[in-house]
């Protein structure tokens, strides 16, 4: 009996300890919350009168209903915001798996750049652009516009020029007054200007000039 009694004692006396002690928990994370709440009042407090100041020395004031309403606005557009952080974070992942992409990307027109340097791009680039210049130093805007009025004209001559039969005819021309002797050109008097005239390859050269004039001629009038 005496045993028993002991032990209820003991049992009563744990849970007295175990309620004393959430008790004291209790008593101490309220005043940790007090402590806290008078920091942050302190705080506040010091925040408040500094904007206050602030404001004051700005000449700005504050309309209590404006203020009102923006934070009903701010209330009302809750969801917005909430949209407005998810898109957010959609771009920053976007941007985070396109981050290696770009950097391939980059690597890339920085590799072709290089081989466009060493192939000499860039400096062809830098030379044209003084053939330009100096285009635009000799030539006036009034020549620019006639050519702009004759570009169509210019135009068909280059095309009947790059004519492969024009070319191939070009580059004989230029072939056999390259390995003709300017300087040591052998004179010849009329006589044998005459029997060369009866020579074939002049026959053909003579034809070649009088068809060439006739059909000039022709072109001529009917322009």
């Amino acid at each position: 009996m005496a045993d028993n009694t002991t032990q209820q004692i003991a049992a009563l006396n744990e849970k007295v300890d175990t309620i004393l002690e959430y008790v004291n928990q209790q008593r101490l994370k309220s005043q940790s919350l007090d402590d806290l709440i008078a920091d942050v009042s302190i705080v506040g407090k010091d925040v408040y009168d500094s904007t206050v100041k602030a404001l004051d020395e700005h000449e700005v004031v504050i309309d209590p209903d404006r203020l009102r309403e923006l934070g009903i606005r701010l209330a009302q557009n809750i969801g917005n915001f909430s949209s407005i952080l998810d898109t957010l974070g959609s771009v920053l992942d976007l941007m985070r798996d396109a981050g290696p992409i770009a950097n391939e990307m980059i690597i890339d027109a920085t590799t072709k750049l290089h081989a466009f340097e060493q192939k000499g791009y860039f400096a062809f680039i830098k030379e044209f652009g003084q053939i330009i210049d100096n285009i635009i130093t000799h030539y006036s805007v009034e020549d620019v516009r006639l050519l702009a009025d004759n570009v169509v004209t210019i135009m068909d001559t280059v095309k009947n020029l790059t004519q492969p039969e024009v070319l191939k005819s070009v580059d004989n021309a230029v072939k056999v007054f390259a390995s003709m002797e300017t300087e040591d050109i052998p004179q010849y008097s009329l006589f044998r200007v005459m029997r060369e005239m009866n020579k074939p390859e002049m026959k053909k050269a003579l034809g070649f000039l009088v068809t060439f004039m006739r059909n000039l001629s022709r072109d001529e009038r009917h322009s």
